[in-house]
């Protein structure tokens, strides 16, 4: 699994005009995730384009908020888990922002946040029609 931070870079690129770069995720050519339902926009932020232009990948605003699906389902954890929309997230803290990761779904979807976008969760119900499109597989926030 790419690690959250290696993904974050992609979201300090994003402070110049060009297209934020985004690793994909491992699963990023599940039918799933190359029929993701994005949200329009998040937080009163229009989506941007990426590079790569993949469908498994997609950003908002700048300083980009990003969002992977395919990551490999997470695993038991003590890090935070919070239920949004009747969606399990696992949030961490990043250096420049916080990450959400799907919990109970696989493949998994990732949306990391800079700073500037505030609490991560606050964001997560755009990202609900996404998270609900992933199969679940029996794991849930306790």
């Amino acid at each position: 699994m790419l690690s959250a931070a290696a993904a974050l870079c992609a979201v300090g690129l994003s402070g110049c005009s060009r297209a934020p770069e985004v690793a994909l995720a491992p699963q990023a050519r599940a039918p799933v995730c190359t029929a993701v339902p994005w949200p329009a926009d998040v937080s009163d932020r229009a989506r941007v384009a990426t590079t790569p232009d993949d469908p498994s990948v997609a950003a908002w605003g700048d300083p980009a908020l990003i969002a992977r699906c395919g990551l490999d389902p997470l695993g038991p954890t003590t890090d935070d888990c919070v239920t949004v929309d009747g969606v399990d997230w696992v949030v961490r803290s990043l250096s420049d922002g916080s990450a959400a990761t799907t919990y109970g779904r696989d493949p998994a979807v990732e949306v990391l946040a800079p700073a500037a976008y505030g609490a991560v969760p606050l964001l997560l119900p755009a990202f609900s029609a996404a998270a609900r499109a992933l199969p679940e597989n029996g794991r849930h926030c306790s």
